[in-house]
């Protein structure tokens, strides 16, 4: 069975292929605490679907100029969107210039699909798990949990975050 979108567990038989290789991602990205609230903002305001029904999620990559924003029920299938919708953009952002966004906790499918995609940041609204924190750090992407208004929680590679 195949398993192309979702959580990245559909279709897999063995953990060694639920856990591929860490993807590095390197990047000169450095985002400020405000922009930290500033991709959450533009995630929100993208998110047209949420005020129809509160019950879906969102992934959006950020940069300073504004957010590309995608919604679906499940947290993986936003973030999958997103990397098509990246994909298929004219002309393309890249990702390793800016910041994945997410409404939702952290997973290590997560982290892992933000690192196929090249983005050097994640943010989401809820917290990470254990192994998501140890796969980001792993693949030299910062991980930012609760991100609320003006605070969030730095999880890994906090040398991308100024003052």
């Amino acid at each position: 069975m195949l398993g192309p979108v979702g959580c990245g567990l559909c279709g897999v038989d063995s953990i060694a292929a639920a856990l591929p290789p860490v993807v590095q991602v390197t990047s000169g990205l450095r985002l400020t605490p405000g922009d930290v609230g500033a991709a959450m903002a533009a995630l929100a305001q993208g998110q047209l679907r949420w005020r129809e029904t509160p019950a879906i999620h969102a992934a959006g990559l950020w940069t300073p100029a504004g957010a590309l924003v995608r919604e679906d029920v499940g947290r993986h299938n936003a973030l999958d969107k997103l990397a098509g919708a990246v994909a298929r953009s004219v002309p393309a952002p890249d990702p390793g210039m800016a910041a994945v966004v997410m409404t939702s906790r952290l997973s290590v499918d997560l982290v892992q699909k933000t690192a196929r995609l090249g983005a050097p940041v994640l943010i989401g609204a809820g917290v990470p798990t254990g192994l998501a924190i140890a796969w980001a750090d792993a693949a030299g992407i910062t991980l930012i949990g609760r991100a609320r208004g003006d605070g969030f929680d730095l999880f890994t590679h906090p040398q991308r975050i100024e003052g």
